[in-house]
């Protein structure tokens, strides 16, 4: 932390204002009036003119916050450009900031590290939100309209959803802020060890003395003290919204409210008549963020807002103890109760950890809230000089958080190391991942959300390697949802599969067993020990979407687990193409992560215990030669070509073509073919070791009927040891020991020596 030259930063006018639908005075402003009002108190609050302004910082509308959100009454081409123009001015600099709460203190504390730098004067930071108004205006018969066009150009700084916002959360219904925090929450019970009863005992501990700040704030949504038993008591007027969330725990957007801050720098506030009573300083900050939900090694903590706020106060040179004044941000319980335990504080801690009454009660303005957090906080410290203020904003899914220390003692300013601190919280290991999952697993933590359509359950769980994953419960789950209401519901043991629509969490396990017909995107026929298996998929070029797979998936766990079937044959349907790989050939497409677990046609990714035959009658390109590839034998019909032809259409071959054609040819045969997209023919395929056996058209899937009656012959143990030993799954020693003592290790050595044909039993 090094000390920057130059002039240091105060803030000198802040400014807010409210109205509420109904009360008197309600004006119905939209949301640049409302940022214009915050922003001339500001200015009669410093006694100075909006011409002074050379820098304009605006948080950006909540519906602009989520890409393809209605304007329901329109929008400003600029929302920075329209409140500058309601104030007549024309900034240097204008910046619409990046999704989340924690940009209101994030833009304060840049500007002023630019005011430090000298590259600006004096600077404004507003922000509003008139989503009340916008509501219940946009179904009247005449709305008004809140579009302008402006034509100017501002720093738009963007969503910033990323590492947020994936699109496993979108798959799996984990978008909404308060699904998004009652994971946590719940993760913050379970590592408690509490009761359902007991957490929400402690919720409304931690927001009751929320409610009696607010009852006191004229800006404040709702102005009534309630006690910790009145907020979690589910009621027709406080109906859950997820568990373990009543609507009074949670943040309240529907409100109309703006909030304005001016930075100069002292030089500058004493130039311009700005009385030095009303000097507050930024004596401390730290801007940090978090990865991933699913990779964070805690659910129920968030390491970097707490450090944020540590190192506000180490800037400062305060401790915990000086702090007069807090405001946590307070979205919802967790997002208190995890900074202020990080920070030592208690729910009755008789400072109050909100300044404004918290974003349940005083109101929730989008991205705003901590403008006005700042605004009071500046107004406490004016009323009791020498005090200390500390504001925490906070952004994402505890993802991004802003810290600001604040007082009257002048102090130099710091540039800070947010740099070192981000890339030591960056270094710490992630969680490994399953975005697609199956198998025995356990519940971390979880929630239910209470929809019109019935209740829905999302599960963060673990596999038994230690993959953390995301679920949904299986459509009518009664037992697994009576599960998550309960008390027993941390640790329990569940199953987890994966479909075309996301993974699915039962109580029970489903059986693995061959599907029974009909199938959609496939035909699938048995013969004796031999599953021939044949894609149709959709159109004229076999097209297999992202269904396809999970069908094929479960033909193929089924084919594993049938001790019967002994070798499968995949084939095409004809027609020229072995089939069109899937629908990833489309840029947008391939981001898709609705694979099954065991990749494209459920055997890319899947380690095979049982031999399988590809039986080529059509080309088999890019994602179709990838299945191929992933067959342990091809057999190709002598009119086929087959290639990894992705670079040819912008893609990447991402399902272990490159490296399974590396290890069967040449490197610059397969670099050729890889970066160019090439093809070969099947006889040249045949002759680099790709293909097995040509065979004439038509005859490609009885050459493979052959070929999986020779591997029928010979002893399954041996086939399936073999296996292992090519995949290197076991010590070589230790596979022998075990094939040894198999049954049909004896039958072959009886069969040898009284010359007759063995008599198979697979064990």
């Amino acid at each position: 932390m090094t000390s920057r030259a130059g002039s240091t930063p105060v803030l000198i006018g802040v400014g807010q204002h409210s109205e509420r639908i109904g009360e008197p005075g309600y004006e119905g402003l939209s949301p640049v009036d409302l940022a214009a009002r915050a922003a001339r108190l500001a200015l009669a609050d410093a006694g100075i003119t909006a011409s002074e302004i050379d820098a304009l910082a605006c948080t950006r509308q909540f519906d602009q916050s989520i890409p393809g959100l209605p304007a329901a009454l329109g929008r400003p081409d600029s929302f920075p450009g329209a409140v500058a123009a309601r104030l007549e001015i024309e900034p240097a600099r204008s910046i619409y900031a990046i999704t989340g709460g924690q940009s209101p203190q994030q833009v304060v504390t840049e500007l002023a590290g630019e005011i430090a730098a000298g590259r600006s004067q004096v600077a404004l930071v507003v922000a509003s939100e008139a989503i009340s108004t916008v509501l219940s205006r946009a179904g009247q018969p005449d709305p008004p309209d809140f579009s302008e066009t402006i034509g100017r150009l501002e720093e738009d700084r963007g969503v910033g959803l990323a590492g947020i916002v994936t699109r496993t959360h979108v798959t799996h219904r984990l978008t909404d802020a308060p699904t998004q925090y009652a994971i946590f929450e719940n993760a913050r019970r379970v590592r408690l060890g509490q009761s359902r009863a007991e957490q929400a005992e402690e919720m409304g501990r931690w927001f009751a003395p929320f409610t009696e700040v607010a009852a006191a704030n004229p800006h404040a949504d709702v102005r009534d003290a309630r006690t910790p038993a009145e907020l979690v008591a589910v009621t027709d007027g406080n109906r859950m919204i997820v568990d373990p969330y009543p609507k009074s725990l949670v943040a309240r957007e529907k409100v109309n409210q703006s909030a304005a801050v001016l930075i100069a720098s002292e030089e500058v506030a004493e130039r311009l008549g700005v009385p030095r009573e009303q000097w507050v300083y930024l004596r401390g900050h730290s801007d940090l963020r978090d990865r991933d939900l699913l990779r964070r090694p805690e659910l129920s903590r968030s390491e970097p807002s707490v450090l944020a706020m540590r190192t506000a106060l180490e800037m400062a040179g305060i401790g915990i103890d000086d702090v007069r004044t807090f405001d946590l941000y307070s979205c919802f319980p967790v997002a208190v109760s995890t900074v202020a335990e990080g920070l030592g504080l208690a729910p009755e801690d008789p400072r109050r950890l909100t300044v404004t009454g918290g974003l349940p009660f005083f109101g929730g303005p989008g991205n705003g809230y901590s403008l006005h957090a700042i605004v009071e906080t500046v107004a406490s410290c004016r009323r009791d000089p020498g005090a200390w203020g500390l504001v925490g904003a906070n952004g994402g899914m505890l993802s991004k958080y802003s810290a600001g220390a604040y007082s009257t003692t002048p102090g130099p300013w710091y540039a800070g190391d947010d740099a070192v601190l981000q890339a030591g919280l960056d270094a710490t290991q992630d969680v490994p991942v399953a975005l697609v999952a199956d198998g025995p697993a356990t519940i971390e933590s979880w929630t239910v959300k209470y929809q019109p359509e019935g209740l829905v359950a999302v599960v963060v769980g673990r596999l038994e390697d230690g993959r953390r994953f995301l679920a949904n419960g299986d459509d009518g789950e009664a037992d697994l949802l009576a599960l998550l209401l309960g008390d027993d519901g941390p640790g329990a043991s569940v199953f987890v599969r994966s479909t075309p629509g996301g993974n699915r969490v039962s109580l029970t396990e489903r059986a693995r067993t061959v599907p029974a017909p009909p199938y959609e995107y496939i035909q699938v026929d048995r013969e004796d020990a031999v599953l021939l298996v044949t894609l149709v998929g959709t159109g004229a070029d076999h097209r297999l979407p992202a269904a396809a797979h999970h069908e094929l998936a479960a033909v193929f766990d089924g084919f594993e687990a049938d001790p019967a079937l002994r070798v499968a044959i995949l084939t095409g349907s004809g027609d020229g193409v072995f089939c069109t790989g899937s629908d990833f050939d489309h840029p947008i497409a391939a981001l898709d992560t609705n694979l099954p677990a065991t990749g494209l046609a459920g055997l890319t990714e899947r380690r095979l215990t049982k031999p399988v035959i590809a039986a080529l009658n059509g080309n088999a390109l890019g994602e179709a030669f990838e299945i191929a590839a992933a067959c342990h034998l091809v057999v190709a019909e002598e009119q086929v070509e087959v290639g990894l032809d992705q670079v040819r259409r912008g893609l990447l071959a991402a399902h272990g073509g490159p490296a399974r054609l590396l290890a069967a040819l040449p490197a610059q045969v397969a670099n050729r073919l890889l970066l160019t997209g090439g093809t070969l023919r099947a006889s040249e395929a045949e002759r680099w070791g790709l293909v097995v056996q040509v065979a004439p058209t038509g005859e490609g899937v009885k050459a493979a009927r052959d070929l999986a009656a020779e591997i029928v012959r010979a002893a399954p143990a041996a086939v399936r040891y073999t296996l292992e030993a090519m995949a290197g799954a076991v010590d070589p020693a230790e596979r022998l020991e075990r094939l040894l003592v198999t049954s049909d290790a004896v039958e072959g050595f009886e069969a040898g020596m009284l010359g007759r044909d063995p008599v198979w039993r697979g064990i």
